[in-house]
């Protein structure tokens, strides 16, 4: 059967539509139009980011929009068309209810031949037009234009200028403390109740969600929503962090111009970029950072100053420190990332600033800082920081943790919970609520260093964890030595690659999936092999966003179809762990367990879903 997402298409590919296809594409080139229709060199004062008049790599330069897409198509959908199409994009965003989508390329090339190749084919009823778009305005030109032109300063800006004015009068420190520790001056009590009563709002609109989405489910749902003030399973005491200040084994800090004026100054900025704000206040009176911590930021910026490189604009692009990341155990090992943009300096000239740093920290006022690992990040354009090379520039190549009494190494990009003792408390949870035995194998996705697979080892048959970064694998396999376990499996790779070919080879009879994603999710490349995997039963979902995690829950939940095969699971218990004391966020954990359609209970439900009209 074919996939109810994909359609026929239909190419135009009339010399008509491949000339008015050049003719965009020709018009674009000779205006260099910017973002404000203006001509960008005859206006060097224009607010565009400067990598619209530079020789900057920026997919931003090579993006065209996507209109009259088909409703109902989702991202995966809409790469899986332009895959299909031979066009390869560098980024798809796509928008509304009437889709729309921004696609942007790595250079002219890819861009004109997706214009020529999408640009009038149907798809699914709809005729695509496909034209060029317009680099984003950089809103820091963009209001500091704004500002420079008073006789047009419209009143609600007028007003949110001086609104802004009247908070400045507080002290730096209360400013930068609602920033980045926004629950600083709320009990602590009160912030528990206040993260545990977000939970319920999640819960309760995940209920509704499986109810649109699976009509079977809906009597199983009446009766959890009676019993659970509406939402769709039972939430246990939110559990709080042992330790509410101080806690931040990693922190990182930009490096830029202090709000108080003190230039190269490292610490947290104040504001957004997009608000118009780079002004960076250092971190000596925030309540979540070490003390240690605290200290190697003073050292460091110590030190940047006594150099004659300047800090890096986001504005300009130019200049060359950029941030500072922090990692400290409770053993009291410290390691410090320098992020440093070399521009156009030459390698003896870097060579040279490794060598001044290293004597810094091992003869002069850097001696007692207590750092342990330093390394230098060349920070360019092109890279995300999680995928540049580090340089040791002196100490030990790794720091170690001990998490509920286990050893584990960490590399500088290797995630690790950042607060190690309530992340104790979120791991023993889990090993709880995992029903484990020694017949039991566990597929640890996104494991990173693999604290959660390792801990839970010796207590299983199996564990076989999954992880992208490949620095966290190697860390990971090294844990497992560190503490003794032979029965621990580490591959390195995409979640979405990597996971239905090994859900599909585990022969085993109690295997349980314990996933803790990024912020935005797992792939529903995941979720389908979960779901299509009828012998896993049981999954632990850890998630510290359960907001963007809505639609794997969901997707785990909605009842079969072509595109979702296999029984559905549902959630049967839940539980916040607040691993980020003085802040909004909060670490949830869901428990989900595949529906038995031959249990005489579930056979009744169907049944009575059958006869029940659909309702949110």
């Amino acid at each position: 059967m074919t996939d109810p997402t994909e359609s026929a298409t239909l190419p135009v590919t009339s010399s008509l539509h491949d000339k008015e296809v050049q003719e965009v594409i020709d018009q674009a080139e000779e205006s260099k139009e910017d973002p404000l229709g203006k001509d960008v060199t005859e206006d060097p004062d224009s607010y565009v980011y400067p990598y619209v008049k530079e020789d900057l790599f920026t997919s931003e330069i090579f993006k065209v929009e996507i209109q009259n897409l088909p409703k109902f198509i989702g991202f995966n959908d809409l790469k899986k068309f332009l895959t299909k199409h031979g066009v390869n994009p560098h980024k798809v965003k796509l928008f509304g209810k009437q889709p729309f989508a921004f696609v942007t390329f790595k250079n002219q090339e890819e861009r004109d031949k997706a214009m020529k190749v999408v640009h009038g084919v149907q798809w699914k009823g709809r005729v695509l037009s496909v034209k060029l778009a317009k680099p984003k305005a950089d809103p820091m030109r963009k209001r500091k234009q704004e500002e420079a032109d008073d006789s047009g300063e419209s009143v609600s800006k007028r007003q949110a200028r001086n609104q802004d004015q009247g908070q400045s009068a507080e002290p730096l420190s209360t400013q930068l403390a609602n920033v980045v520790t926004p629950l600083w001056n709320l009990p602590y009590d009160k912030q528990l109740d206040r993260k545990e009563q977000e939970v319920v709002s999640i819960l309760q609109q995940l209920s509704r969600e499986i109810g649109k989405n699976n009509k079977a489910m809906l009597p199983w749902l009446f009766v959890q929503r009676e019993k659970n003030n509406g939402m769709c399973c039972p939430l246990e005491k939110i559990r709080p962090s042992p330790v509410q200040t101080e806690y931040r084994n990693k922190c990182e800090f930009l490096i830029g111009m202090g709000a108080d004026g003190q230039d190269k100054t490292v610490g947290f900025r104040l504001g957004k970029y997009i608000g118009g704000s780079c002004a960076v206040v250092g971190p000596g009176d925030t309540i979540h950072v070490p003390a240690e911590t605290k200290k190697v930021v003073q050292v460091i910026q110590d030190y940047i100053r006594t150099t004659p490189h300047s800090v890096y604009s986001p504005e300009t692009y130019e200049g060359h420190w950029r941030q500072l990341t922090v990692r400290t155990t409770r053993s009291s090992q410290v390691m410090a990332m320098v992020f440093f943009n070399p521009q156009k300096l030459s390698e003896e000239d870097i060579d040279a600033l490794k060598k001044s740093m290293k004597m810094y920290f091992i003869e002069g006022e850097g001696k007692d800082s207590g750092v342990t690992s330093l390394y230098v990040v060349r920070n360019g354009q092109r890279t995300s920081p999680d995928d540049l090379p580090c340089e040791l520039v002196f100490g030990d190549e790794w720091i170690y943790e001990q998490l509920l009494g286990l050893k584990f190494r960490i590399s500088p990009h290797s995630f690790f919970q950042v607060n190690t003792p309530a992340a104790e408390v979120l791991y023993s949870a889990v090993g709880e609520w995992a029903q484990l035995n020694q017949d039991s194998t566990v597929l640890d996705v996104c494991c990173g260093t693999g604290t959660i697979g390792i801990s839970l080892a010796k207590r299983v048959k199996k564990v076989i964890g999954i992880e992208l970064c490949q620095e966290a694998v190697a860390d990971a396999k090294v844990n497992a030595e560190l503490n003794g376990l032979n029965n621990v499996e580490f591959l390195c790779g995409k979640a979405e690659d990597v996971f239905p070919t090994v859900l599909n080879a585990v022969i085993s009879p109690n295997v349980i999936a314990i996933v803790d994603p990024p912020r935005a999710g797992l792939h529903s490349k995941v979720i389908l092999a979960i779901r299509r995997a009828e012998h896993l039963k049981r999954l632990v979902y850890v998630a510290c966003n359960a907001k963007a995690a809505m639609n794997n829950f969901v997707d785990l939940c909605r009842a079969p179809s072509n595109r979702v095969r296999g029984a559905p699971f549902r959630p049967v218990r839940s539980m916040a762990v607040d691993l980020f004391p003085q802040t909004p966020h909060i670490e949830s954990i869901l428990l989900f367990e595949r529906v038995d359609y031959s249990t005489t209970c579930d056979k009744q439900q169907v049944q009575a879903a059958e006869a029940t009209p659909p309702t949110s």
